[in-house]
């Protein structure tokens, strides 16, 4: 018998009210009888109140984050109230493809496979791709980037938007933590990279699957679209990597950032560089944050490491 799912939508703005119905909608058409939407309102009373009115129903359930406020407190919350085998998560501003919840739910025929992440592709405000934004870095704006496998493969962390869990293999790991993590619309994140590390740190033959066939479209906002909000992204994700690194140590936690650092980076700043001297002159606003966007993230980290140490030495 296939495993049941509980989906997990969280959100903290009635901004983006029109995403967050579309997100629902996207999940609760492709439900099985025994699955269920679970819509977590991040300490927002009137959105609160605004989404029981809309949503409430046979397979869906609006419920208050319980926990702190923040992206690892409301999960923790869907987790909780979860009556599934499998729990799964959308981001409020993205919307599962058809037969998303159907191909997470197959990821987990095997049983060594904890979790599981799809492909996560920008929806770019009129449809198309600022010729100057990277796609190496597409994880600035919460998606897949180019990098990652092309075909199904086992990774050390899905990404956030479009993912699922063995329910009792997150209540093992003890949920997302509240050091990490998004907090309304700061730049930050990380809180499913350091619960896929945990788990596999507690169970090293369990895999998390990518499945770069299964898609969700994530929404980019034109607020996302300049070089202020690319840097401070970068800066953040510094920091939470200097938070990860912390709590499941260097090796685990830069792995992968190494690797795409070393290899991928530099490929992509040779290739826009050459669409500059061609006379694209996006190609070298291209290279130039490709190199701005590590400086950022490497600041960060060095930043967040050198206050957890000022912290920890501040302790009686």
């Amino acid at each position: 018998m296939s495993p049941s799912i509980s989906v997990v939508v969280c959100a903290y703005t009635p901004r983006r009210w029109n995403d967050l119905r579309a997100a629902v909608a996207s999940v609760v058409r492709q439900l099985r009888t025994g699955d269920e939407c679970l819509v977590v309102i991040d300490h927002h009373e009137e959105l609160l109140g605004r989404a029981r009115q809309e949503f409430a129903g046979a397979q869906t359930r609006v419920l208050a984050n319980a926990a702190e406020r923040g992206l690892s407190g409301a999960r923790n919350t869907g987790v909780a109230a979860s009556r599934c085998d499998l729990v799964g998560f959308l981001d409020d501003d993205a919307a599962a493809g058809d037969g998303w919840v159907e191909a997470l739910r197959a990821a987990f025929d095997d049983p060594d496979v904890a979790g599981a992440g799809s492909a996560i592709h920008p929806a770019w405000p009129g449809g198309l791709r600022p010729a100057w934004f990277p796609p190496e870095f597409d994880w600035v704006v919460g998606c897949t980037y180019l990098g990652l496998p092309t075909e199904p493969a086992d990774v050390r962390n899905v990404i956030g938007a479009g993912m699922a869990f063995r329910r009792d293999v997150v209540d093992l790991a003890g949920g997302f933590s509240a050091e990490v993590g998004r907090i309304g619309a700061a730049p930050t994140g990380c809180e499913e990279t350091e619960l896929c590390i945990r788990i596999r740190q507690a169970k090293p033959q369990l895999r998390i699957r990518y499945l770069p066939q299964v898609q969700v479209a994530h929404r980019v906002g034109p607020e996302r679209l300049t070089t202020g909000y690319f840097l401070r992204r970068c800066l953040g994700e510094g920091r939470s990597k200097a938070r990860v690194a912390r709590l499941v140590g260097s090796d685990a936690g830069l792995s992968s950032e190494r690797s795409h650092v070393l290899t991928v980076l530099p490929r992509a700043v040779l290739r826009d560089l050459r669409r500059g001297l061609r006379g694209q002159g996006s190609g070298f606003k291209g290279a130039a944050l490709i190199v701005a966007g590590v400086a950022g993230a490497g600041f960060g980290y060095v930043a967040g490491r050198l206050a957890a140490r000022r912290t920890t030495r501040s302790r009686p």
